[in-house]
């Protein structure tokens, strides 16, 4: 055994796993990849795709505590969806299109299983938001993280043109806010989900819920909606003011940013709210106002349109299998 596999570090591991990677990363690959993995960068084409004025938009985000529970239940092949939803989701709220992805691992034993399943599900969402997987790094670090931790980063970038950029710079008071269904709690407060429901109550991952149809487990893994073909469709059909990507902060916190000075949104709450967030109130017996602030509420995206374009989206989301519910306006902000 060499010394560096007695520090922690498994050379031979990350070989292997590598192997894997390429596998998973070539499925999501088109004529615009111009590398393949293990090179020190991925080159991107974006030439042949038909931008004219071609803005590039770039975010970054991660998973938070919601691996934890991945661990637990060592399920590890739905956390890479989740992943790249934080990210692409982001991108899109400006109207740009997803065109390649960056995630970044850090583990505390390499487990070339454990990574091919997470990365699995980073190809996974890739080719559900429509980017390819174009590099990535997996760190192994064995003195910051226990032999089955880890934890993960990820990076977006997509281009939008330049007269087609959405910044919420049009929204006036009267338009309307649509919001587009979650499908759960998607990866946001999941240090206050554990507090209550594992830590607290002592809510076992393996108990199945009536109400969810499943294990508690199953329905606190569920993969982050991603929204970014939806939101793609949409624009092409109607003239859409802002989005908003509703992530940590819920709605209160996440929506605003998407509003030009002078206005504010007054809020509805009248859509359907997931059983699984009933039960952490309840459990928890957390205020309405603090779950809003911390929740999705059922609520992952938020589309601002003028009023007469409100039918047009609801026929839009019909045609794409989505649940959309107006809820709420945009008012002046000296009312």
């Amino acid at each position: 055994m060499s010394m560096y596999r007695k520090a922690g570090v498994d050379i031979q591991g990350a070989s292997d796993s590598v192997k894997n990677i390429t596998r998973l990363a070539r499925s999501t690959y088109n004529s615009s990849v111009l590398s393949d993995i293990g090179g020190f960068s991925g080159l991107f084409h974006a030439g042949g795709l038909g931008f004219k004025d071609l803005v590039l938009a770039a975010g970054a985000d991660g998973v938070g505590t919601k691996v934890l529970i991945a661990q637990k239940m060592g399920k590890h092949d739905t956390v890479g969806i989740d992943l790249v939803a934080m990210n692409a989701d982001d991108v899109v709220t400006c109207g740009a299109r997803p065109l390649f992805f960056l995630d970044y691992l850090a583990i505390g034993k390499l487990n070339p299983e454990v990574v091919a399943e997470i990365v699995k599900g980073v190809a996974e969402g890739c080719s559900q938001a429509g980017c390819v997987l174009l590099g990535g790094e997996t760190a192994q670090m064995p003195d910051i993280y226990g032999p089955d931790e880890y934890d993960l980063a990820g990076f977006c970038v997509g281009g939008v043109e330049r007269d087609q950029i959405i910044d919420g710079s049009k929204i006036v008071p009267g338009d309307v806010l649509i919001g587009l269904e979650s499908s759960g709690i998607h990866s946001n407060g999941y240090s206050l989900v554990r507090k209550v429901l594992l830590e607290d109550a002592k809510l076992d991952l393996d108990r199945h819920i009536p109400e969810f149809g499943r294990t508690l487990g199953e329905e606190l893994l569920e993969p982050t909606r991603i929204y970014a073909p939806a939101v793609l469709e949409l624009v092409k059909e109607v003239q859409v003011k802002g989005l908003a990507h509703v992530t940590g902060g819920g709605i209160p916190g996440n929506v605003p940013r998407a509003f030009p000075e002078g206005v504010r949104m007054k809020i509805s709450w009248n859509w359907p709210v997931p059983p699984v967030f009933e039960m952490i109130r309840e459990i928890g017996r957390i205020p309405d106002e603090e779950m809003r602030a911390v929740f999705n509420m059922g609520i992952g995206m938020v589309v601002i349109v003028g009023r007469e374009q409100a039918d047009r989206v609801f026929a839009v989301m019909k045609r794409l299998g989505l649940k959309a519910y107006e809820m709420g306006e945009i008012e002046r902000d000296d009312l």
